[in-house]
């Protein structure tokens, strides 16, 4: 059975190229919790709170969307699991996981808030406001 929780990195820059393409596009959910673990590792429940507070509330995350998301996203290379911060430590941090960017993560955070603004840029000219 493969661990789930990395992946190895790419050897080459087409591999690199390859596994971004196989991530991309993000959906909002993934890009909204990529966002929020750009600062450093988050546990769940925290990424669903910063996500909310992130969209104003436009999103808000259960259970079941968070922790399947967190599986699919830990499966696809774009986060890992991270150890728990010293300044966490005591009360419920036996029972949390901790969660924090990998290099493909922050690469495909990069890419597709790029891809994002230009789409973004591109509505504003068509609509006549650039």
């Amino acid at each position: 059975m493969s661990d789930r929780r990395s992946r190895a990195a790419p050897s080459t820059p087409s591999e690199a190229a390859a596994d971004l393409d196989r991530v991309l596009p993000l959906s909002p959910v993934a890009f909204h919790m990529l966002v929020a673990l750009a600062e450093g590792p988050r546990h769940g429940y925290a990424i669903a709170r910063e996500v909310e507070a992130l969209t104003e509330g436009r999103l808000s995350m259960g259970p079941g969307t968070l922790y399947g998301s967190l599986q699919r996203m830990l499966e696809a290379g774009l986060i890992r699991e991270a150890a728990t911060p010293d300044d966490a430590r005591g009360g419920h941090s036996g029972r949390r996981r901790y969660y924090a960017l990998t290099p493909l993560g922050r690469e495909a955070l990069a890419a597709e808030s790029a891809r994002l603004l230009q789409a973004a840029r591109l509505a504003q000219v068509r609509l006549g406001g650039a």
